[in-house]
Parts: structure tokens; C-alpha cells; sequence
């Protein structure tokens, strides 16, 4: 089997050799069976099988192409982990490490359409969808307020079908977003940036097994790396993209995440403001604010 790093660390495999450095590791013989790899590989069913292993670790057999079937099995929503067997006659279809990170370069991204959308916090919003040849999701910018010579206030939001749409109470994004809307109307102008990212990037059905590990007692963080993922997945050169696409080089950015000042700057984004985002809380959403505070640096 092939595992993800961070699902190695929780397994207590990184004091072997093969897999004492970051990234995919590989299983020697550790599963013939779908339920006996996924015993290994979901988290979901730690407790239900406690005694895994003993497990012996090999090479990956090239890193980089462990490196990008990680990267496709999160990009489809899937858990980080493949079984690997010998080749046995011509494969259907070919990938190759080169073929994945190609696929996901942003600079494939491009406008696909845009129009004049009113909204609640701006009648004269203007709404540009961009897309790239091979990706099925699309990524939305709407554009509050009448375009001047200031850097816009701009807040990139990553989708979160359970807080945006269905009102959850387990997270502050839809507070954030219509926030960001009513704040950016009250600016000269402003962009949101719409990220198709679920779950910091990870995809809405780990997220949803993220939020059952929480329901165990795991924070945020360490409901991520047990499923095997890093605690940030999202692709802020997708944002970046976007804002060369819209001819905006220099922004606002409405964000308690130093992180992504950071991250955008160096996609070549000039930050010349950080706007912090301050809303209340309430006690379903108090521990999961606590954990962006302590653990990944947000601040106001």
C-alpha cells in the first residue's frame, strides 16, 4: 500500500528508514483486501481495529509519482492511499507525475464568461467565472463597486457547502463571506475570490470524515493528519492567477491568516494591507476558532 506522510506519522511509522523523511510512504505487504486496507488507511475505523501492524516500510519506487497520486486522490475526494502491484499487461490509461502537475497549473486557468450579477450587498455586482481546459470545477470572482486607481479590498473565500449554503454552526464561513460582501461595498471596491477548495482543500467528503474524527475529540488539525492530509491543501496560485487574469496586482486583503499574505505575495501579489474579519462566536464554532488561533496563526 501507498500512504500519505501525515497518515504515516499517526500509524508511528517514521522511525523506519524508508520512511523517516516526508512524503508518501509504502507498505510492505500490508493488505490484500479492501477491508483489510481500508482497516489502514480510514481513520474512521482506528478504534474498531487499534492493534495495526507490525508494518514494514520500502522505498516508494519514485517519489515523484507518489508524490502526484497523492495529490489525484485529493483532488478527487478520495482518502490518501492506493494499493500497488506489479504491472500486469497494457494499462487503459497512462499518468505520469508530469502529466498531474501540468494538469493543475494555474496558469491553464482562464475567464470563461462574466456578466452582471445584483446581489444583496451590491445591485451592481459583476460576476467572471474562470476555468481551465481539464478541471470540472470552476472558480468565481464577483466584483463589488465601480473599478477606480486604489488596490481593492479582496478576500479570498474557499467554498464550504456546509457553512455558505446550509447555515453551519461548526465554522464562521458564511458569517465571513457576507461580511466580506457588505465590507467590500462599503470600500471604493472590492473582489471576493471564490475558491473551489472544500475543506482547505481536501474535498467536502474528507471533510465531512474530518468533522466525525472531531465528533471523537480530534480539533481540526489533528482530524486532517489522521486522514492523512496536511493541515493546509489549498492552491493559492490559483488566486494569484485570477487577479493577473483580472489586472489586479496590488490588494487589500481582508484575512486573519498571515499565511496568506504570505502565500500570495509570493505567487507575486502585492499585499499593502492586511484587514482583519472579526465576527462572534458561538459554542459549536468556539473550539474549531481556538485551533486557527493556537495552531495555524490567525489573528485579528
Amino acid at each position: 500500500m501507498l500512504l500519505s506522510g501525515e497518515r504515516a506519522v499517526t500509524l508511528k511509522l517514521t522511525n523506519q528508514r524508508a520512511a523517516a523523511t516526508p512524503g508518501p510512504v509504502r507498505l510492505a505487504s500490508a493488505a490484500d483486501t479492501v477491508a483489510a486496507a481500508l482497516a489502514i488507511a480510514d481513520p474512521a475505523l482506528d478504534l474498531a481495529n487499534p492493534l495495526k501492524g507490525p508494518f514494514r516500510t520500502v522505498a516508494t519506487g519514485g517519489d515523484a509519482a507518489a508524490a502526484a497520486a497523492m495529490t489525484m486522490a485529493r483532488h478527487a475526494g478520495l482518502l490518501p492511499a492506493f494499493f500497488v502491484r506489479a504491472a500486469a499487461g497494457e494499462a487503459e490509461t497512462q499518468c505520469r507525475a508530469h502529466d498531474v502537475a501540468t494538469l493543475l497549473d494555474p496558469a491553464r486557468l482562464a475567464i470563461a464568461a462574466r456578466a452582471r450579477l445584483p446581489v444583496a450587498a451590491s445591485e451592481t455586482a459583476e460576476i467572471v467565472a474562470f476555468r481551465s481546459p481539464e478541471e470540472a470545477s470552476d472558480h468565481v470572482a464577483l466584483i463589488i463597486g465601480r473599478r477606480d486607481g486604489n488596490p481593492p479590498v479582496v478576500r479570498l473565500h474557499s467554498e464550504c457547502l456546509t457553512g455558505d449554503v446550509l447555515g453551519s454552526l461548526k465554522c464562521d464561513c458564511g458569517p465571513q463571506l457576507h461580511a466580506a460582501l457588505h465590507a467590500m461595498a462599503d470600500a471604493p471596491w472590492g473582489v471576493l475570490l471564490y475558491l473551489r477548495q472544500e475543506g482547505r482543500g481536501i474535498g467536502l467528503v474528507n471533510k465531512l470524515r474530518a468533522y466525525a474524527l472531531q465528533d471523537q475529540g480530534y480539533d481540526t488539525v489533528d482530524a486532517n493528519l489522521r486522514l492523512g492530509f496536511p493541515v493546509e491543501a489549498r492552491d493559492f496560485a490559483i488566486a494569484a492567477r485570477m487577479l493577473d487574469l483580472l489586472r489586479i496586482p496590488r490588494i487589500r486583503l481582508m484575512t486573519n491568516n498571515p499565511e496568506k499574505v504570505a502565500r500570495l505575495e509570493k505567487e507575486g501579489v502585492e499585499v499593502i494591507e492586511r484587514l482583519p474579519l472579526a465576527l462572534p462566536t458561538n459554542p459549536h464554532n468556539e473550539q474549531y476558532l481556538a485551533t486557527k488561533r493556537d495552531r495555524t496563526g490567525h489573528q485579528l
